[in-house]
Parts: structure tokens; sequence; C-alpha cells
């Protein structure tokens, strides 16, 4: 092939690139604003007000908290005494045990003295079977019901704990997260704030709990992580959390509530029937079909969002797990931008079908994409003589300074407005981890998308996948 048209090749590719930049250094700026104005505006609206008054009414809602656990034997006691010592009156600790292969089961019924009992279950439900459902004999207990059923994977857990379930609302998170005190306090707080409109759903700030000191399923002291990796993992977390989805929700535009801390008015969830047990994205996908839901029937509705931080999980320090893990994210991504594809530049579903939908096709889905092939394009285009070199350069140093800019002030708000981490040092480190990320910690995100991608596109079979837990440092 001629030289000459891969010139003309690589000036189109140049204009992609350029305006493709361009378009994302303004989104993220106009994020970074709104989740700014939103942090002050929720920090102002909750400077005021009794939250006790919430936990000590007999007419507080009802909430079940559903906790999915597939071999969680390392840490299932102390995450159950956690989810046990909540602030709060009327609400239900659901532990599904998934089918565990370890000891999870044992442990639970050694630890809170359980026995079977006997409870009404829908036969029309579909989810896989149940083998037993247990409650203690113990009255200090009374909050804790188990769910022993056969592996059908989290969602369908999910799905058997909501179908259970007789209250008002319903909490989905990981077992091995670990919940502050008076988190539902403010989820029941966040439902009931809203006048004229239904909130349908609350998310909030996922915390890394690597390297803190956990104490009786209480958090006793808040460390950096000890693993570069999960280092890196909590920078990231810190953008997406404290700034991206604080910024869609100042827009009432967000379209994915965490999987490790989300609640639900179960009315809702059961209309649209649950959470899809087809799919790996499921936490996105069944936000996506209670919007929809909501829309299509013109009721008034939100979705709120808490920065608070309110729940702390362990994040993977093994490299391979990582990679698994962020592979079945692309995946899940991909999966549910399909299933809701006609959403795409949809003036019918207002800002989600005109911003949303587009952010996350052409940012979560696309970016990674341009970012792998262009990168091969660059090393043909070098091998081929006819590369730019004064305009990669160019570009390639305005997108690093941005990245790393960006994620100083993600950094720097945390600090201003909840400062967990309080040493100097730790804050060095982060910004540290900002500088080299773009050249260490992303290219693995990037590589992990691609794979995820090319196992969707090309129908590779591939499951949920599982993590090792290292369990949660114990003070000494």
């Amino acid at each position: 092939m001629d030289s000459g048209i891969f010139q003309i090749i690589l000036e189109y590719i140049n204009v992609v690139f350029f305006t493709f930049t361009v378009v994302l250094f303004t989104m993220f700026t106009v994020m970074g604003y709104l989740s700014t104005r939103n942090s002050i505006h929720y920090r102002n609206k909750n400077s005021f007000g009794d939250l006790s008054k919430v936990m000590a009414s007999p007419l507080a809602p009802s909430i079940t908290i559903i906790a999915p656990a597939y071999n969680e034997g390392l840490t299932i006691v102390e995450n159950i005494r956690s989810l046990l010592s909540l602030r709060y009156v009327n609400y239900e600790v659901m532990v599904v045990n998934d089918g565990s292969r370890d000891d999870t089961l044992e442990k639970m019924i050694a630890a809170y003295d359980l026995i079977k009992v006997e409870r009404e279950i829908d036969p029309n439900w579909k989810s896989k079977p149940i083998r037993g459902i247990y409650k203690s004999k113990q009255r200090s207990f009374s909050k804790l019901t188990v769910i022993d059923k056969e592996n059908g994977g989290k969602s369908d857990a999910l799905n058997t704990g909501m179908a259970l379930s007789t209250n008002q609302y319903v909490g989905c998170i990981d077992v091995d997260c670990l919940l502050l005190p008076d988190a539902l306090l403010h989820v029941v707080k966040s439902f009931y704030q809203r006048s004229g409109k239904r909130v349908i759903a609350v998310g909030g700030v996922i915390r890394v709990a690597n390297s803190c000191v956990i104490q009786g399923g209480q958090l006793e002291e808040i460390r950096l992580p000890k693993s570069w990796l999960a280092r890196f993992q909590l920078l990231e977390y810190t953008r997406s959390f404290i700034l991206g989805r604080m910024a869609w929700g100042r827009i009432d535009s967000l379209l994915i509530i965490s999987g490790a801390f989300g609640f639900f008015d179960r009315e809702i969830a059961m209309a649209v029937g649950g959470y899809d047990t087809n799919t790996v994205g499921e936490d996105m996908e069944i936000v996506f079909r209670m919007r929809r839901y909501m829309h299509d029937r013109r009721m008034p509705y939100t979705v709120e969002y808490i920065p608070d931080s309110l729940c702390w999980t362990e994040v993977p320090e093994d490299l391979k797990i990582l990679i698994n893990q962020r592979d079945r994210w692309a995946r899940g991504n991909l999966e549910t931008l399909i299933t809701h594809k006609d959403m795409f530049f949809n003036s019918k579903y207002g800002r989600l079908g005109l911003i949303s939908y587009p952010y996350w096709f052409f940012y979560e889905w696309l970016a990674p994409i341009l970012e792998f092939f262009g990168f091969l394009s660059i090393l043909l285009f070098y091998y081929l003589g006819i590369l730019n070199l004064d305009f990669f350069l160019a570009i390639t140093a305005a997108v690093y300074m941005y990245s790393v800019m960006f994620s100083f002030y993600a950094i720097l708000w945390e600090v201003y407005s909840y400062n967990e981490y309080k040493r100097t040092k730790d804050i060095f480190i982060l910004m540290f981890c900002a500088i080299i990320e773009p050249i260490t910690f992303h290219p693995i995100v990037v590589w992990a998308a691609i794979r995820g991608n090319y196992k969707k596109l090309f129908k590779i079979k591939s499951g949920w996948g599982s993590q090792v837990r290292k369990g949660f440092a114990k003070a000494t």
C-alpha cells in the first residue's frame, strides 16, 4: 500500500483523537464543577437534623439487607457481626449462601446458633432451589436470616433474597463489605428527603478497606493500603465516586449504583423483575430498567447518591484477580449498553438518553478501544516513518498532565470534604500514584477492558469470577 494512503489515514486519526481529547477534557472539567457543587449542597443540606430520631422511631421504614455469600468462610462471621450492629430499629439481615463449597454455612450455624425453619416460598419465582432457611435460637440475633441455596450466581442470590423479603426497601450489598453503624440512617433519610418525587434507589461511595484495622466488626482505624495495586484502586475509586458519580447525581442522571452498596424501593425492583441473571453487570442493568420503568409510566422519580463514607470493602491485591474483575466489568457494561441500545440519543429519556447513555457508550466502552488501537497505530506509523512526532508528543503530554491534575483535584477535594487519610505522608503517596498511574496502572485497566470486550463480542464463554479474600486486619 502506498505511504500516501497511510498519511491520509494518519491525518484522519489525528483529527479523531484530537476531537475525542477535547471533548473528554470538557466533560471532565464540567464533571469536576458539578461534583463540587453537589458536594457543597449535600453538606449544607445535611448539616442539621438529628438522625438518631429516625433510629428510635417505631415508624421507621423497614429495610432488608441482602448479602450474597460464596466461599466467604474466612470473613463471614465478622461481616455478619458488623451488619447486626447497625444503628437502626426496623431492619433484617438476610445472608444468601449461594452454594458455597467451603465452610461458610457451617461457620454461620456455629457462630449464630442457627436452626432450620419453615417459610413459605413462592413456587413461581425463578431462582435456583432453596435448600434451607435458618434463624437463630438466640434473641440477640433475631434480625439475622440465612438462606442456603444451590449456586446460581450473585444476581440469582439477590433475587432470592428480594423475593423472600417483605420489607419496603432492600439493600443489596457484598457480604465482605463493612457498613458504618449509622449507614441505614443516611439511606432512609435519602429515601425521604425528596418531596414530590419517588426515590427508587440510593447509592453511595465505596471506600477501600485494605490494611484498615477492623475489630469486632467495627472500623477502628483507617489506613492507606500497603499494596500498591490497592493504592491505585483507591485513587481510582476516589475519582469515580467523589467526582464522577457526584456529578451525575447533581443532574439526576446516575445510571449505575455499585453492587457493593445499593438500596432499592422493593416494589419497583420487583416490578421490573429483579436482577438480570444473564448479565455480569447486574448492578448497572437494574438501574437502567428501573429508570426506564418510571420514565415509560411518566412517574416523577429520582435516584439519590450519598457521598458519606458509609461502606468499606476489600479490593483485589492480586493482578490476575484484578484483571478478571475489570474484564467482567467491561463485559457487563457492553451487555447493558446492547440491551438498552434504543436509549442512545433518544430524547424520550431526556438527559439519560441524550447525555448519560452517550457518555457510557463513548467513554466507558469506546475510549479503552480507541486507546488500544491508537497505540497500535502509533507503532505502525512510527515504523513506516510517517508519524507526526511533534503532534504525538504534544497531545500525549496534554492528556497526561490533565489526567494527573484531575486526580490531584480528586485527592485534594477528598481531603477538604471528608479527610479520611489524615497523614500528610498518605496524601503525598496518593499524589505519587496519580503521577505514575497513567503509565503503570491505567494500561492494565485498558488491557482488561479489551479482553472483556473481545470475549463478549466473539461470544467466548466466561463466568462471573471470584475474589480470594485476605480478611481485614485486626487491632493488636
